[in-house]
């Protein structure tokens, strides 16, 4: 279990000359023009948008070095908005009692040319395409849906309560654990291929006026699909041996009444003592860790800041590498990481 402290583009450097290697990256980007942590070298500064991908897009090339070939990454970013306020989530906070800045920040992001007064800028989307031209597989978005966004006071669009995570991969092969991550199904998403007692994989089919109708699966003389354990005024349910037979049709449901886990993730923002401000979710990056590595793997955060992956990873049985710039975040680490019985 490690942290570093320093510019992660230099310990990383160091770590691929030692011939380190890791099984996943995850991490939460820094937010264009939005914070000022008063740290030299900081990311998320840059004059120019442009000039932010190219330094994603060099950071990531790191990473590629250090990742396993069936590794993947997962990134998390928020967006922000042209010449305007902080979007939700990126409110100034506090780090050991000293305020984080958003002024600077904000005029860094507001004085780019090309761009309209209130343009949403499209930082995450304009990061991940960077990083497909460059070279990865982006194989998924995934957003972020928060039921507990912070307020805002516009008039003229919605309230901002997602952000994206980007799935992304050295190779069209790699590792990815996808029963480690299934979520329980409900009945009626079992039930909700059934017509009429003839399993139909979801398909639609005419009424008996309108000729043929389209049909799939055994079905019993009395018209109940096996596997299909009829109940009181005909509705039913699998019984065990039938989930099999529902599995050769639809392959996403397993014996034990799971799906393959969806694209939109509902995850509360997650306040942590002494921080002051929101952190990167745990619930948000167990799912990542837990499809992208096996108990025992090491994943890589770059922006470790108050250490949520290496708490994570701990709980799960991983390993971990952290590489932070900015060191006010240790106490706040040593607090959240001795927690969960590590030392840093």
């Amino acid at each position: 279990m490690t942290v570093h402290f320093g510019d992660c583009r230099e310990v990383m450097r160091s770590m691929i000359e030692r011939g380190e290697r890791v099984q996943m990256c995850v991490t939460s980007l820094p937010y264009f023009g939005l914070r000022d942590y008063g740290v030299e070298g900081q990311i998320g500064l840059e004059d120019s948008p442009a000039e932010f991908l190219d330094t994603m897009v060099a950071v990531f090339a790191l990473v590629w070095e250090l990742l396993k070939d069936d590794g993947t990454v997962w990134l998390n970013m928020g967006d922000s908005y042209h010449n305007s306020s902080p979007s939700p989530g990126t409110q100034n906070g506090l780090l050991n009692n000293r305020k984080l800045s958003t002024s600077r920040a904000c005029r860094s992001a507001g004085k780019h040319q090309g761009w309209k007064e209130k343009d949403l800028m499209g930082m995450p989307w304009r990061t991940a395409i960077a990083l497909q031209e460059w070279g990865w597989y982006l194989r998924q978005d995934i957003i972020w849906h928060k039921p507990n966004p912070m307020p805002e006071s516009v008039r003229d669009r919605c309230t901002k309560a997602h952000e994206y995570v980007f799935l992304l991969s050295r190779s069209p092969r790699y590792y990815f654990d996808q029963d480690a991550i299934k979520e329980q199904a409900s009945q009626d998403e079992y039930a909700a291929g059934f017509r009429g007692g003839s399993y139909t994989g979801g398909e639609t089919y005419q009424n008996d006026k309108g000729g043929t109708r389209k049909q799939r699966g055994n079905v019993r003389a009395g018209g109940v699909p096996m596997g299909w354990q009829p109940g009181p005024g005909g509705h039913g349910s699998f019984h065990k041996a039938g989930r099999a037979e529902q599995k050769q049709y639809n392959p996403e449901y397993i014996p034990d009444g799971r799906k393959n886990k969806r694209s939109v993730w509902t995850i509360a923002t997650e306040a942590f003592p002494g921080a002051h401000f929101a952190t990167f979710p745990q619930a948000l990056i167990e799912p990542c860790i837990l499809a992208g590595s096996r108990p025992g793997d090491t994943v890589l955060d770059p922006f470790f800041g108050s250490g949520t992956t290496g708490q994570v990873c701990n709980r799960l049985g991983r390993k971990h590498i952290g590489i932070e710039l900015n060191r006010e975040y240790e106490p706040l680490q040593i607090e959240r990481t001795a927690q969960q019985g590590l030392e840093l």
